[in-house]
């Protein structure tokens, strides 16, 4: 049976269980079963090639001593062993990260896992299906690491307050021009279920050579995740492709710290991200910013966060809205502030239909480097393929949609600059701005294409797009006018 069709064996399973509600409760349930017997794979593997082996959790709990036999442990038995024993000690295992990292894994992957299953016997059923897979076969793991990407993609629940799934085409054009070196530090603060952490470890893994890569390749990676279920299926990720110790994927909100108070440890080289944006934060993470820099706006304080967390010379990728670009107040100061203390060499404008049909909103790709003023910003806009009206869930972005763009990118390196952008020439989707003129626009940096004149456009899903836009835009001015009012009322009161 095909790995597909064993996936959709226990979705088929999971419907008839009274528990288990919706495609989120069937992903979760599945998600930290998955983990524990992908877990156990790299254990029996561990415990060949090391001579002074010792097992980070209970031996009882490791998934070949409770859920391998397909005649093992079911109904009522089953239920009360996952319910009453394993979560929960598994949840409260003494592991501290320096001695036991391994099991620190484990404890703080299934922190908020759930059994939502009612019915021992559908459960066991379940794991039969899941035990179809061997997680020890390196080409049955290829398979379903291609698999499990598909998974994340159907069933996560989607589009809610700005969250949904970066394609994967867009992960790995991003990682493939920043271009990430072994030995350097990579962070996704807002990782997700790890796109842009697992296409960092396929380019990586063609760099190591050495054991000490191999460790180097570990020790690199971070990334954090403020929500339970996608911090559980990054890990799993990160496992998946080999990570066998993915310490550094912290379950935790990267914005509830004070910027001022960053150590000089949590500083990286690297940042490939896509926040979530047109969201807002809890009441009070805003103070955790500087007072004239203050918003509630998630990706706004992301923004700062990225500034700040990066290295002299370090670099990143971001994916950001329209409404970072055109917004004025709080935004226009963010973006002075990343004009000059960035280089933002790059801006790469998406086709609007690329998260589609999560949002309609028009994302952008910010390249900068840290440590030099901007003085000039290279615009490229990306076209939709010939043929293609808009991308969708059936029809995709791929990377070859990213080609023309890869070849314009430009030439050269050097170990120490990591830039590849040498002769670089205007074209119909190319043009550059200079930074007089960015200061004359007061730092909006939603600049249209000057080689494409003006389009009547009577395409339904594009027109939609464009209010969509115009509606966030008239919201971002209402926004900035409230601020206005509620300040200047704060200061008359304060007389």
């Amino acid at each position: 049976m095909s790995i597909s069709s064993v996936i959709k064996s226990i979705q088929d399973i999971m419907r008839k269980d009274a528990g288990v509600d919706g495609d989120a409760q069937r992903l979760g349930q599945m998600s930290w079963l998955l983990f524990l017997k992908i877990f156990d794979a790299q254990e029996q593997e561990l415990e060949f090639e090391l001579d002074n082996y010792k097992a980070p959790i209970p031996e009882r709990y490791l998934w070949r001593n409770w859920a391998e036999d397909s005649q093992g442990m079911t109904g009522d038995e089953l239920l009360d062993f996952i319910n009453n024993k394993l979560i929960d000690d598994l949840k409260n295992l003494n592991a501290p990260i320096d001695t036991n990292p391994r099991g620190y894994v484990v404890k703080e992957a299934l922190s908020d896992a759930f059994n939502y299953m009612k019915n021992g016997t559908l459960l066991r059923q379940v794991i039969n299906k899941l035990n179809e897979i061997d997680f020890t076969s390196s080409e049955e793991r290829h398979l379903f690491g291609d698999l499990y990407e598909q998974i994340l993609k159907d069933l996560q629940s989607a589009g809610n307050a700005g969250e949904f799934y970066t394609p994967r085409a867009v992960t790995r054009f991003i990682v493939q021009m920043i271009d990430p070196q072994l030995g350097e530090t990579i962070l996704d603060p807002a990782c997700g279920t790890g796109g842009f952490l697992a296409c960092s470890v396929d380019l990586l893994e063609k760099q190591v050579k050495t054991n000490d890569d191999r460790r180097q390749l570990q020790e690199s990676l971070r990334g954090v995740e403020k929500k339970q279920l996608p911090h559980l299926l990054c890990t799993t990720n990160m496992m998946l492709h080999g990570i066998e110790v993915p310490k550094n994927i912290r379950h935790g909100n990267t914005l509830n710290q004070p910027l001022s108070s960053l150590d000089i440890e949590v500083m990286v080289d690297v940042v490939v991200s896509n926040p979530p944006f047109g969201g807002m934060e809890e009441d009070g993470i805003e103070k955790n910013f500087p007072s004239e820099m203050q918003t509630r706006e998630t990706a706004d304080l992301f923004l700062q966060y990225i500034l700040e967390v990066l290295k002299e010379n370090g670099r990143a990728a971001v994916v950001l809205p329209d409404g970072t670009l055109f917004g004025e107040g709080v935004k226009t100061k963010i973006k002075k502030l990343l004009l000059e203390e960035c280089n933002l060499h790059t801006l790469v404008r998406l086709p609007n239909s690329v998260f589609a049909p999560y949002t309609s909103i028009k994302t952008n790709i910010l390249f900068f480097e840290k440590g030099k003023p901007t003085k000039d910003i290279w615009y490229y806009e990306v076209p939709l393929p010939e043929g293609i009206k808009a991308f969708n869930k059936t029809k995709p972005m791929k990377l070859e949609d990213f080609a023309a763009c890869t070849e314009w990118w430009g030439e050269g390196r050097t170990i120490k600059t990591k830039t590849k952008r040498k002769n670089r020439q205007e074209n119909e989707f190319a043009w550059q701005v200079s930074m007089d003129e960015i200061k004359e626009r007061n730092y909006n940096l939603d600049i249209k294409n000057p080689h494409v004149g003006e389009q009547i456009c009577h395409d339904p899903e594009e027109l939609l797009a464009d209010y969509v836009e115009q509606q966030q835009k008239i919201q971002e001015l209402r926004d900035e006018l409230k601020n206005i009012l509620s300040t200047a009322l704060a200061s008359e009161g304060a007389k």
